[in-house]
């Protein structure tokens, strides 16, 4: 066939091409806003702000690196605990923003530590409009919060909820934490994408990573995750792999309950495994060694 002839076929078909390009087009536009609208789900909604009732708190905004307000509460020790200086750092899961994690906070605080959360970009009082690298610099700013108000590196315990324990490894990874709890996190965005929706071709067209499972054969400080066999959203799998892929030292701690009602259904337990977890690691003088204390209930 003549060159003239091929050229007037593809020519023919040019706006066939077209289309189909228009359509991939579209389709990867479309699969990218889907997957951000399945990772981040922030409100601005407030409903309190006395999220532990009868305790001091102090309302922190930090300015990130790149310029934005993220604002997060601090909530001091008892002066009497044997961990006032030791603090946990919450990086919270994908949903709602801080003023919905009251009871969280209070198990955290019965631990006798300081606690400090923040509210990702997009979330809550905080500026901006969440992302993968953009959670990481908040959680960045959170750290550098602390070592500037005095706490040592190796006191910081950073404890990532579900998405937050994507943000909370990479932390680890960069910042000289004093250690890492996992709770209900997956392995990466692309597994848990093609966990949940196998018809789609997440890993091809996903941008988001958050590689936490990659990232533990490179932290070094105590980990523990925390996973239960009934979790409905993020499966047991991914704690077991994360949990093989850290170093030692490390504790694997079995919840009994779904993914958003370990503290309603399985407190008792939940507790028991961050006393284990502190125990261990970051125990208390031995002539201070208390017990955890609960906090009174609130509002989850």
């Amino acid at each position: 066939m003549p060159a003239e002839s091929h050229w007037s076929l593809i020519v023919s078909k040019g706006p066939w091409v077209i289309k189909i390009l228009v359509s991939l087009g579209a389709l990867f536009l479309f699969l990218r806003w889907f997957e951000r609208m399945q990772v981040f789900h922030p409100s601005r909604e407030i409903f309190t702000d006395d999220p532990v009732p009868g305790r001091k708190l102090e309302d922190v905004f930090l300015t990130t690196s790149d310029g934005l307000k993220i604002h997060g509460w601090f909530l001091p020790a008892d002066v009497s605990s044997c961990r006032k200086d030791q603090v946990i750092c919450l990086f919270h899961g994908n949903a709602g923003n801080l003023s919905s994690r009251g009871e969280m906070l209070a198990t955290l605080l019965g631990t006798g530590a300081n606690v400090f959360a923040i509210d990702y970009r997009g979330y809550g009082r905080s500026q901006g409009k969440p992302s993968e690298q953009g959670t990481y610099r908040d959680a960045e700013a959170a750290f550098d919060w602390l070592a500037a108000r005095g706490f040592e590196p190796s006191k910081i315990i950073v404890h990532g909820e579900s998405l937050g324990g994507g943000v909370a490894s990479h932390l680890a990874s960069v910042r000289p934490v004093g250690g890492l709890i996992l709770q209900s996190t997956f392995t990466s965005i692309p597994d848990i994408g093609a966990d949940l929706f196998p018809f789609l071709p997440v890993r091809w067209v996903g941008a988001m990573r958050y590689s936490t499972r990659d990232r533990m054969g490179k932290i070094s400080v105590p980990v523990m995750v925390m996973h239960s066999r009934h979790d409905e959203i993020i499966p047991y799998a991914h704690g077991e792999r994360n949990f093989q892929a850290a170093r030692e030292p490390k504790l694997f701690w079995e919840l009994k309950a779904g993914h958003n009602t370990y503290l309603s259904e399985d407190e008792d337990n939940f507790v028991e495994g961050l006393k284990r977890y502190l125990e261990r690691w970051h125990p208390c003088p031995p002539s201070d060694a208390t017990s955890l204390t609960p906090e009174p209930k609130t509002r989850k």
